[in-house]
C-alpha cells in the first residue's frame, strides 16, 4: 500500500474512534459508536497489514486468526456481570504488548539512532515499557478483586506509599542509566526496571479497597491508552498515537467523573485505603427497628402507587434479574404508574454498568435517569425499590461527618414515601459501611434473592 493511501486509512480510521466516544456517550446512539469503533479498527489493522514495511505473513495471519476467535469467544459467551473483569483482563493485555514492544524496539538489529533521536527513541521506550508493565500487573490484580478471588480489602503494608516511591526512583535512577548505555547495554538496566513497575503495578492495587474498583478500572484504562501512545512513538505509528491519547484522556476524564460522584479526589484513590473494611464510621450502629415486606405486598404497593423509582446495583446484575424487572415495569406502566430508574454514576462495578443491563433488558431510554436528573424527584415519589444497590443510597453520606463515605453524592431514596430495599441479608455493602437506611420508618425489607423476589412481585402483578 502506497504511503498516502495508507496516511487516510489512518486518517478515516481516526475519525471513526472519536465518532465512536461520541456514540458511546449516550445510550440512544451507544449501538452506531460500537459500530464506528469495530469499523475503524478494521480499517487500521487492514491498513497496516497490506503496508509495505510488513512482511512474515506466515506468522501474522495465523496470530490474527487465533486473536479474532478467542475475542469473538468471549465476546459471545462472557455475562454483563463479568464484564468488568474481561474489560480488566483486555487491560493487561494492552500493558504486556506495551511492554513487549519496547523490548522488541530496544533489541531490534535495524534500528540505527543516533544523537538525539536515539535518546528520544529510547525514553519512548523506557517510558512504554514502565506505564506497560505497571498496567499489566495492576490489571490482574483488579480482575482478581473483580472476580473475588483476590480479597477486596486493602493492603496496607507499613510505609507502603515510601516503598511506591522508592520504586519510581530507582525507576528513574535506572532510566539515566539506560539512556547513558551504548547499543544494548542498557538492557539490565531496563529488565530491573521491569521488574519494579510490576510490583509497583501489584502494590498499586493491592492497596487500592474494592469500592474503588471502579474508578481503578477506569484508571487502568486510561493508563492503557498512554502505553499504546508510548508504543505508537516507538513504532513511528501516527494512528497508535492518536488511538492511544484518546483512550488515556477519556480513562483520565472519566475517573475523575467518578472520583467527583464519590466525593473523592484521584490522589485519594490512587493512594488507597478505602474499601472492604478500609474504615468505619465514628458514630453508634444504626437505631430502629427493620421491617420485613413480602413480594405480594410489595406489588400491592407499586400497584397502588401513582410515581415509582427503581435503583438497579450490583445485585441486580449478579441475580440476572433486569429482564423481569424489565416486565414489571412494562406492566405497571400500561396501568398509568410513572416508572423511572435512577442510575448513581458508581452503580455496579463498571461505569455504565448499570445502563448496559437496563438497554439489555429493553427498558426504554428516555426512563432511564442519571442521579443529577432524578434526585429532586424523590420526596414526590410515592414508592421506591432499591434492587441489589447499598452504598449509593446510604443517607450515612450526608448525616454522619464520621462515615468514610461522607460527602459522597448518593441517591435520597430515603425522602420518598415508601422504600422497598431487596437484601439477601444485613450485611454491609462493599465498601463495608452500614447503612441506616435499612431502620427508617419508610423503610421495607424484601428479603432473598433478587431474582427470586422480582418474579414474585411479577406473579402478583396482572399483565
Amino acid at each position: 500500500m502506497a504511503n498516502g493511501l495508507m496516511t487516510v486509512s489512518y486518517v478515516a480510521a481516526a475519525i471513526l474512534f472519536i465518532l465512536s466516544l461520541g456514540g458511546l456517550s449516550r445510550q440512544e446512539t451507544a449501538r452506531r459508536g460500537n459500530f464506528y469503533g469495530a469499523l475503524g479498527m478494521a480499517i487500521a489493522i487492514l491498513a497496516t497489514i497490506i503496508g509495505a514495511h510488513v512482511t512474515g505473513y506466515a506468522l501474522l495471519v495465523p496470530a490474527i486468526v487465533v486473536g479474532a476467535l478467542v475475542g469473538w469467544t468471549l465476546a459471545v459467551r462472557v455475562e454483563m456481570t463479568q464484564m468488568p473483569e474481561l474489560v480488566a483482563v483486555l487491560h493487561s493485555f494492552v500493558g504486556l504488548a506495551a511492554t513487549l514492544v519496547g523490548y522488541a524496539s530496544y533489541l531490534d538489529p535495524g534500528a540505527h539512532f543516533t544523537g538525539a533521536e536515539k535518546s528520544i527513541h529510547e525514553v519512548e521506550i523506557f517510558l512504554g515499557v514502565f506505564i506497560g508493565a505497571i498496567t499489566f500487573t495492576g490489571s490482574i490484580i483488579a480482575f482478581g478483586k473483580l472476580r473475588g478471588s483476590i480479597s477486596g480489602k486493602p493492603l496496607m503494608l507499613p510505609a507502603r506509599h515510601w516503598l511506591n516511591l522508592a520504586g519510581i526512583l530507582l525507576s528513574v535512577y535506572l532510566g539515566a542509566v539506560f539512556l547513558g548505555a551504548e547499543g544494548t547495554a542498557g538492557l539490565p538496566a531496563l529488565l530491573v526496571m521491569t521488574v519494579i513497575a510490576l510490583l509497583i503495578g501489584i502494590h498499586l492495587v493491592m492497596g487500592i479497597g474494592g469500592a474503588d474498583m471502579p474508578v481503578v478500572v477506569s484508571m487502568l484504562n486510561s493508563y492503557s491508552g498512554w502505553a499504546a501512545a508510548a508504543t505508537g512513538f516507538m513504532l513511528s505509528n501516527d494512528l497508535l498515537i492518536v488511538t492511544g491519547a484518546l483512550v488515556g484522556s477519556s480513562g483520565a476524564i472519566l475517573s475523575y467523573i467518578m472520583c467527583r460522584a464519590m466525593n473523592r479526589s484521584f490522589v485519594s484513590v490512587i493512594l488507597g485505603g478505602f474499601g472492604t473494611g478500609g474504615g468505619t464510621s465514628s458514630a453508634a450502629a444504626p437505631a430502629g427497628e427493620v421491617v420485613a415486606i413480602s413480594a405480594e405486598d410489595t406489588a400491592q404497593l407499586l400497584a397502588d402507587a401513582k410515581e415509582v423509582i427503581i435503583v438497579p446495583g450490583y445485585g441486580m446484575a449478579v441475580a440476572q434479574a433486569q429482564g423481569v424487572i424489565s416486565e414489571i415495569t412494562k406492566r405497571l406502566r400500561a396501568k398509568g404508574v410513572k416508572v423511572r430508574f435512577a442510575i448513581h454514576p458508581v452503580a455496579g462495578r463498571l461505569p455504565g454498568h448499570m445502563n448496559v443491563l437496563l438497554a439489555e433488558a429493553k427498558v426504554p431510554y428516555d426512563i432511564v435517569l442519571e442521579m443529577d436528573e432524578i434526585n429532586a424527584d424523590f420526596p414526590e415519589t410515592d414508592a421506591v425499590l432499591v434492587v441489589g444497590a447499598n452504598d449509593i443510597v446510604n443517607p450515612s453520606a450526608q448525616e454522619d461527618p464520621g462515615s468514610p463515605i461522607a460527602g459522597m453524592p448518593v441517591l435520597e431514596v430515603w425522602k420518598a414515601k415508601t422504600v422497598v430495599v431487596f437484601k439477601r441479608s444485613m450485611a454491609t455493602g462493599y465498601a463495608g459501611v452500614e447503612n441506616p437506611l435499612f431502620y427508617k420508618e419508610n423503610t421495607r425489607m424484601l428479603f432473598g434473592d433478587a431474582k427470586k423476589s422480582v418474579d414474585g412481585i411479577l406473579a402478583h402483578i396482572p399483565s
